[in-house]
């Protein structure tokens, strides 16, 4: 499996890929090493995460550089992300002692109710954010004594193949944490429905979660899933719109709009629309796009070329804006906003991309009205 740099189309690393018996000669790993790492004393388990978390610190840049080449976001942007890695295995590192059961009086006794871990859980994450969303799942997995199969995306598996590597230079024993790369069709499906895999904790489209419930059904496995948003950046009359103009493009171009909490709706109170798309315009044009590499850099490339045609399907209409972009090799787009009606596909659907939709609305009762009239929920 080739993995490319979004941002000059040039291959960056081969791996293999992984199919139905590497899948399952992982989860018998993590099924081996879940007895020893159960066993580990909660003390131990804290300096072990502590010591994970300090290496993500030290490995730092070079972890950002990778997650920058693979995924094509802001060097700036990576570096943020990994700090925040870091702070997410301390926070669970601080979390392992503090899972306490209860005692609950009844009549003649005492019932008495444990914290235990559930077994191997296969963690599937999507290819926009790798590292981030890598850590939100292992911190909680590992500090609670359960052994992992993590699949990050194929298209940008090369952070967490490193967090594997930097989790056994802590001391973190062989088959605690396995990375399968390897298609979702086939590696996330036999996780979903692998018998020996307790939990299925899922990152990406609404579409495929659904499948990946469907598949964890037969083995009534555990499932935590976070899917799709359509989420709604509301703009009244008396706000302050020179401030809500600035501060609206990070929050629907950041990642490149790559990203299911964007605020991808902007709805804008119909007495303030016109001044409104008039500053977001002109905060639109401001917005850096080019070298991921650059620190200056606010926007990178989309994943693919194939992404990129998905979400330029999306621009039609009325156009109010069409910024700039690099030419040449890259999947790039430039930042776009839309003026439309929430009927509208650009306002139904996830865009996945750097493209506003602007919708108008009468008073409070039409804005909520409009924000909530959505098949989406995540970060609504």
């Amino acid at each position: 499996m080739q993995v490319v740099n979004p941002a000059t189309e040039e291959p960056i690393a081969e791996l293999d890929s992984a199919g139905v018996d590497e899948t399952d000669a992982a989860v018998a790993r993590a099924k081996a090493a879940f007895p020893p790492w159960r066993a580990v004393s909660p003390g131990d388990r804290v300096r072990l995460l502590r010591r994970l978390a300090t290496l993500v610190e030290e490995h730092g840049e070079e972890l950002a550089l990778a997650e920058t080449r693979n995924v094509g976001k802001p060097i700036s942007d990576s570096r943020g992300e990994v700090g925040m890695v870091a702070d997410v295995f301390h926070f669970y590192a601080g979390a392992v002692d503090k899972h306490h059961g209860e005692t609950i009086p009844v009549a003649g006794g005492i019932d008495v109710t444990f914290r235990e871990p559930l077994g191997v859980v296969g963690l599937i994450v999507p290819w926009n954010f790798p590292i981030a969303i890598s850590s939100w799942k292992l911190g909680p997995a590992l500090a609670c004594g359960n052994t992992v199969v993590l699949k990050p995306a194929e298209l940008t598996p090369l952070t967490a193949v490193r967090l594997a590597e930097l989790a056994l230079e802590a001391g973190i024993s062989e088959g605690v944490l396995n990375v399968v790369v390897g298609p979702g069709s086939v590696v996330g499906q036999r996780l979903a429905e692998h018998p020996e895999v307790a939990k299925i904790g899922f990152t990406g489209s609404t579409e495929v979660g659904r499948g990946v419930m469907a598949s964890a059904a037969g083995t009534i496995k555990r499932v935590t899933l976070e899917l799709g948003g359509k989420s709604a950046n509301v703009i009244f009359a008396d706000a302050d719109l020179e401030r809500a103009a600035a501060q609206a493009p990070s929050a629907v171009f950041g990642n490149a709009g790559q990203d299911c909490c964007a605020r991808s709706r902007i709805l804008v109170q119909r007495s303030a629309y016109d001044r409104f798309l008039e500053l977001l315009v002109e905060a639109a044009r401001g917005v850096r796009v080019g070298d991921p590499e650059d620190a200056a850099t606010e926007m990178g490339p989309l994943i693919t070329a194939q992404h990129r045609d998905k979400v330029s399907s999306f621009v039609d209409g009325n156009v109010a804006f069409r910024g700039d972009a690099p030419g040449g090799a890259g999947f790039w787009f430039p930042c776009t906003i839309v003026e439309a009606t929430n009927a509208d596909r650009v306002a139904r659907e996830e865009v996945f991309g750097p493209v506003a939709a602007v919708i108008p609305f009468e008073d409070e009762a039409d804005a909520v009205r409009i924000a909530n009239d959505t098949p989406f929920g995540l970060s609504g």
